[in-house]
């Protein structure tokens, strides 16, 4: 069949084709009441935009974009990026804007959706995830003029607008929980060493846990799977010196890690405390619950297309701090038991 056109719209509502331009892209020059007229023949006959005919002519697309750089395996595991999107797309669905949504493997592709989306018009703006330091999408999205929010720390993000919460202020209040507890070896399983907001963790776990007479600390960096999580807790907790306490980057590490910790006739909390990171759903169905670092990730979503909606619309920049995450004890802390120093595997 052939595809609806803005001469078809112009033949059957009795108008030029400019009026019906006008009308379409919400530009004066038509009465109310032939613009209500033209919107309902285009909707009766399916008339959709032609992308490239948009581009040419600056209209707004309606739709922003997200492409995420990770395996797409993953996303069916990790919770955060689906809370994420929940929150975005709730808002985006509150503006009649739409969501386009990439997995990609590498951020050379990722930069060549953001070229391809912006000069065929597909989006009017896009959302950053996984800011890492020195980030090379960042110069690139600059360069191109894309309106664009920046999920991470101000410091990594250059002139783009920059949604962050305080990484090292919630650190901070991990690690001087756990040494109220009287534990003095603390290990942390990390994320992506590349990523900003692992190295601003790294740097505040060193400088609080020096702070807090934890003596010995030490930080595993891992790709947040669970395989990886297990694996690095099974090293920690063969050591000779094994950590009483071990703080995760996410709830899956953390709860593959409670369970090498059962698998190795630890006792959590007993023998060994364990906190998250997220505050999932996971950490509340194990047991024992999992003491976790928690924050709203649907309203982080949330936050950031709002803000992308601002810039789009009125050109609104400068980056926003929002709530803080914050801990919430659980089951899976107690104070830190007697001496331990082991010389074989539990």
């Amino acid at each position: 069949m052939k595809r609806p056109t803005i001469a078809d719209i112009a033949r059957r509502a009795g108008v030029s084709k400019g009026a019906v331009s006008y009308a379409l892209n919400g530009q004066p020059g038509v009465s109310e009441a032939t613009r209500a007229r033209i919107m309902a023949i285009a909707q009766e006959i399916g008339w959709r935009p032609n992308l490239a005919a948009r581009s040419l002519s600056g209209a707004r697309a309606d739709a922003i974009g997200l492409v995420l750089c990770r395996p797409a395996r993953f996303l069916g595991v990790e919770p955060f990026f689906m809370e994420l999107i929940s929150g975005i797309e709730g808002e985006l669905a509150a503006s009649s804007c739409a969501l386009m949504l990439q997995v990609v493997p590498d951020h050379e592709t990722e930069i060549a959706v953001y070229r391809r989306w912006w000069g065929e018009g597909r989006v009017d703006g896009a959302i950053l995830v996984d800011l890492h330091a020195d980030d090379p999408r960042v110069p690139v999205v600059e360069r191109l003029g894309m309106p664009a929010v920046v999920t991470g720390h101000p410091s990594g993000a250059g002139s783009l607008t920059a949604v962050w919460s305080d990484e090292a202020a919630v650190m901070r209040e991990v690690i001087e929980y756990l040494a109220a507890l009287g534990h003095r070896r603390v290990a942390r399983v990390a994320g992506l060493p590349g990523l900003l907001h692992t190295r601003i963790r790294d740097e505040a776990f060193a400088e609080v846990c020096a702070e807090s007479g934890v003596s010995e600390h030490q930080v595993v960096h891992t790709d947040y799977t669970g395989e990886q999580g297990a694996r690095a807790t099974r090293r920690l907790l063969s050591s000779r010196s094994r950590p009483t306490a071990i703080v995760y980057d996410n709830d899956i590490m953390a709860v593959a890690g409670l369970s090498v910790a059962q698998e190795m006739r630890l006792d959590v909390p007993s023998e060994l405390s364990i906190v998250g990171w997220d505050d999932s759903a996971l950490s509340q169905v194990v047991r024992p619950a999992l003491t976790a670092v928690t924050r709203d990730i649907p309203a982080c979503g949330a936050h950031a297309a709002q803000t992308l909606l601002r810039l789009i619309a009125s050109g609104e920049r400068g980056s926003h701090e929002g709530p803080s995450a914050r801990l919430l004890p659980r089951g899976s802390t107690a104070p830190a038991g007697r001496d331990r120093t082991v010389s074989h595997v539990p």
